[in-house]
């Protein structure tokens, strides 16, 4: 009985490993806000991270006087909608960012190079999409490192400046460690449950949750796994231009509002 303990205490060792002091998760949060509801700004006030966020410089907002957008995507993996929305941006001529992981950029190079060649901005996503607050610091740099150095090997994107957290799980360390690495993070003022691929609805849906929060200053988040995103982004593309919205490449967000 005694080396059944022993056994299982191993084994369980082996898969949720001891941490260490600094890769203590204390004060780890997953990103959260009060959406945006009839031209009301959406709100991080009541999440008990803003100050954290707005000490490191983190974006949640642009520039909330102007009727500016981001449009952001995560990319995971790949479920065969990435081509069609860079088809759509390509043809409306929208700048947009696309955050990757390690496994993407492994599995899919040329839509990467593509991303770049048609004035994408890729951003980093990790490599193996881990809770970066579990980890130390110098798994995080790893973590980055790996991301930035295949994408530079691949396109004529050399740098690597803006950082999604795995999950939106993030911590005042884990921002401070990947601000000292060069990376401003990107967290987001629009977004909806997309990415359960057994739970799509058609582009009506995914267009009436975007447009219903749409606001000046606003940083998308879209999911490129979702069906239901690429047949909606058109529609959400003109529609915005209508009311008079003008889509801005990461580069472009000089004002940051919390």
């Amino acid at each position: 009985m005694k080396r059944i303990a022993v056994l299982f205490f191993l084994i369980t060792l082996m898969i949720f490993p001891l941490q260490t002091e600094a890769a203590s998760p204390g004060g780890a949060h997953h990103f959260g806000f009060k959406k945006s509801k009839n031209g009301q700004l959406p709100s991080i006030d009541q999440e008990g991270f803003k100050d954290i966020v707005q000490k490191h410089g983190a974006i949640f907002l642009g520039d909330t006087t102007q009727k500016e957008l981001y449009l952001t995507f995560d990319n995971g993996y790949e479920n065969g909608f990435t081509p069609k929305i860079l088809d759509i941006l390509k043809e409306k001529q929208v700048p947009a960012a696309f955050f990757v992981t390690g496994h993407f950029v492994k599995d899919q190079p040329d839509l990467v190079k593509r991303m770049v060649s048609e004035g994408h901005v890729v951003g980093n996503h990790s490599w193996s999409h881990p809770d970066m607050t579990r980890i130390s610091k110098e798994q995080i740099q790893s973590e980055l490192d790996k991301v930035k150095e295949k994408v530079a090997e691949l396109t004529e994107q050399k740098e690597m400046s803006f950082l999604r957290p795995p999950r939106g799980i993030f911590s005042d360390r884990m921002l401070g460690v990947s601000k000292e690495l060069g990376y401003t993070n990107v967290f987001w003022s629009v977004a909806y449950k997309d990415w359960d691929v057994n739970d799509q609805r058609g582009g009506g849906y995914a267009y009436e949750k975007v447009m219903s929060q749409l606001h000046p200053g606003a940083v998308i988040l879209l999911h490129s796994i979702s069906s239901d995103n690429a047949a909606a982004l058109g529609r959400i593309i003109d529609e915005a231009r209508q009311q008079g919205y003008e889509f801005k490449s990461l580069h472009q967000l000089t004002v940051k509002n919390y």
